[in-house]
């Protein structure tokens, strides 16, 4: 059964198709500029949006929905294998997403000190240690955003080439155990 990591309160309220549409095409317009320039892509902000808290957190409402559906596919195509390591189908997930969404993850990481990302990267840190099993869902909720956002820092600083040429794990044998 699919598992929903969770969506921001702004997101959830119901908006016209027009809106809908306006969104889109702003947050298109966004990322085109962060393609040339990541530092400078909120330097205006588009309508509809009313401020760079509420853009960046459609910008990372929308990195969470590419990065949740990956993420489930490959624990989904893990349960499946005899050898299924949960630590390397999430880091294949995050990595394919990265890599998939230039712009948008240099946007994210160039404002991640923003208050709205801040909290919304927390949330992504939770649901990367959770969904990699290096923590558990009755744990405390800022000891799994410590443990997922090491996660992150171990898997942006191993380069996926030197993963891929290692043995299978090699990711999880640099997470300390519990």
């Amino acid at each position: 059964m699919p598992h929903t990591w969770g969506i921001p309160e702004l997101l959830e309220s119901a908006m016209s198709w027009n809106t809908y549409y306006q969104r889109k095409h702003a947050i298109a317009e966004v990322l085109d500029n962060a393609r040339r320039d990541p530092r400078s892509a909120l330097d205006t902000i588009p309508n509809p949006f009313t401020g760079a808290g509420e853009l960046l957190a459609a910008l990372h409402y929308k990195w969470m929905q590419q990065l949740n559906g990956r993420v489930e596919v490959a624990l989904a195509d893990t349960e499946h294998s005899p050898h299924g390591d949960r630590v390397e189908a999430v880091t294949t997930a995050w990595r394919r997403t990265a890599a998939t969404n230039p712009a948008l993850r240099d946007v994210l990481e160039h404002h991640a000190e923003h208050p709205v990302l801040r909290a919304a990267n927390a949330q992504q840190h939770r649901m990367l240690a959770l969904a990699a099993g290096l923590a558990e869902q009755h744990e405390d909720e800022h000891d799994i955003a410590r443990v997922g956002q090491a996660f992150l820092h171990l898997l942006r600083a191993t380069p996926a080439q030197a993963e891929e040429r290692s043995r299978p794990g090699v990711l999880r044998k640099l997470i300390p155990s519990r």
